[in-house]
């Protein structure tokens, strides 16, 4: 399924992660994500397209500074792997329940000018989601096999419950977006790891 082309990170690492793994129900959008059912009933992500839109989703948000950007998180286990993707690239993330308005409502105390956002899911981080299409911004996001893609710009299959599987994906995103806007130049010079952004288990 994945030998063909180089990915990202060994498929080993992918495959521990678990971010391939899927809920037991599908919609109809993310159908063409999807590899296979297993026996017990959950479905699979093709890791090759997972691997693929983490490309993509690390392209897009490098046409950004890291000012420009928003990552919310309202599910838990997104909270460590968010805190420390914008620990190294300084982009601005918002852990916790995302109150509307922030991207919208000017005399809010908290409000912010924003030009992509990121969410780890795009059901519970909703708020977040229609604040950006208020304001006409792009939205990346986050989804599992059960994921619809209402007002989404760019979809990245792949499992966004778990802890390792969401700290994967940031210390990857981290990697390829700081290696997009040339502050290093090789993966070697990336000295993080997972742990640094997963929760052990």
């Amino acid at each position: 399924m994945a030998e063909q082309k180089e990915m990202l990170v060994p498929v080993e690492l992918y495959l521990r992660a678990g971010i391939h793994i899927g809920t037991k129900f599908k919609s109809a959008y993310m159908e063409p994500f999807i590899y296979k059912i297993r026996p017990d009933g959950l479905f699979i992500l093709n890791l090759e397209k997972v691997d693929e839109r983490i490309s993509l989703a690390a392209k897009m948000l490098s046409h950004y500074n890291p000012e420009d950007i928003l990552i919310v998180s309202r599910r838990e286990n997104g909270w460590k792997p968010i805190k420390t993707f914008s620990k190294i690239t300084g982009v601005t993330v918002f852990a916790g329940r995302y109150p509307p308005g922030i991207l919208t409502n000017t005399s809010l105390k908290n409000f912010m000018e924003k030009k992509i956002v990121l969410v780890t899911d795009p059901w519970p981080d909703k708020n977040a989601v229609e604040d950006a299409g208020r304001v006409g911004i792009p939205v990346i996001a986050l989804c599992d096999t059960n994921n619809q893609s209402n007002n989404v710009d760019l979809v990245v299959p792949c499992n966004n419950k778990g802890k390792k599987s969401l700290g994967l994906f940031f210390m990857i995103l981290a990697r390829e977006y700081l290696k997009a806007k040339g502050i290093i130049h090789k993966n070697e010079e990336f000295t993080n790891v997972l742990e640094d952004f997963a929760e052990p288990d």
